[in-house]
């Protein structure tokens, strides 16, 4: 990973979706800044894993469980005493043409995007309030936007995260605390399921040529995460090597 010089020392990090991909890569960011971080996921062995190799803590939950996203909430605070950030970045894939989309295909998506976004960022805010601090990163896409043949369900989801940030922006300013949106562009799982030929025809697209390598997202997340950009809330900050210009 690049060395990328910010300093969370004395700070809590939660990243959901943590066991892989960009999650992973964030928190090994993290903790090399100096932060106290939890990754999150619902696969227990291997955000354990995950957290092992980073020298995070792991957390078993799932974001689309209200009761889970709490009983994790106490547990961090009762360990750390605080919580400084969020990353909401937990997703899964259902991708179907509209019409052959299931009633759990959409309900499934949008309570790990959109309602795991929303879920932690509540549990959280007593928390930021009682510091009067906080940040929100949440991890939205380009098909939020623009949308994309087969994700329906997903480009729903990553369009209400765009507009629950700045809808919480606005509502949690006053606390000290900011929300903000990254729309990455990154080599991870979901895109190493694309066919090469397929992959290589969005390649082509990028114009810079390529997808990201999931750890150049950590700098655009620092510097959102840091006291730095106190100033900087209610925006949807592209990494993506150009694709949404």
């Amino acid at each position: 990973m690049q060395n990328i010089s910010f300093d969370f020392t004395g700070q809590t990090v939660i990243v959901t979706g943590g066991a892989r991909g960009i999650g992973l890569e964030l928190g090994r960011f993290f903790v090399q800044s100096g932060a106290d971080v939890f990754l999150m996921d619902f696969d227990a062995e291997e955000v354990g894993k995950a957290s092992a190799e980073v020298g995070a803590r792991s957390v078993h939950a799932d974001v689309s469980n209200t009761a889970e996203i709490e009983r994790a909430v106490e547990q961090i605070v009762a360990e750390t005493g605080r919580i400084d950030v969020i990353v909401n970045n937990a997703g899964i894939l259902r991708d179907k043409v509209l019409w052959k989309l299931t009633d759990d295909d959409w309900d499934q998506v949008l309570a790990t995007h959109a309602g795991g976004t929303f879920r932690l960022t509540r549990a959280c805010v007593p928390h930021f309030r009682a510091h009067r601090f906080g940040r929100v990163i949440n991890v939205t896409s380009y098909t939020g936007l623009h949308g994309n043949t087969g994700q329906a369900n997903y480009a729903t989801a990553k369009a209400g995260i765009i507009g629950f940030t700045k809808t919480a922006a606005k509502e949690l300013a006053r606390f000290g605390v900011t929300v903000n949106a990254i729309s990455p562009n990154a080599e991870t799982r979901m895109v190493a399921s694309i066919p090469d030929e397929k992959k290589a025809e969005l390649a082509a697209a990028i114009p810079m040529g390529r997808f990201g390598d999931a750890a150049e997202m950590c700098a655009a997340v620092g510097f959102l995460a840091s006291r730095e950009a106190a100033y900087i809330t209610g925006v949807v900050l592209p990494v993506d090597g150009g694709i949404s210009i």
